[in-house]
């Protein structure tokens, strides 16, 4: 991973340490005054998220265990990704 996207709304510790500590590049999209229009690579998330979302035991937090939870959510990435290469 060389870099990542994000949004003009997250400032902070956690930015500085990305940027210094792993040496990671960002790049923050631009807000668009006075007309609407799709962000750019900000749209590539929401639509993770909206894809994520299909999938029945990750739309609510059935699961005790956040490590539990976050499993579902790497099964349902590979099964997303598989979908995509096949």
């Amino acid at each position: 991973m060389k870099g990542f996207s994000d949004d003009a709304g997250y400032r902070g510790t956690a930015v500085g340490f990305v940027e210094n500590t792993l040496g990671l590049k960002r790049h923050i999209a631009q807000k668009i005054k006075d007309t609407f229009a799709v962000l750019p690579m900000r749209w590539i998330g929401e639509r993770t998220f909206a894809w994520l979302g299909n999938y029945r035991r990750l739309s609510k937090d059935y699961e005790i265990l956040p490590l539990s939870a976050e499993n579902r959510v790497r099964i349902a990435m590979l099964r997303l990704m598989l979908a995509k290469c096949v």
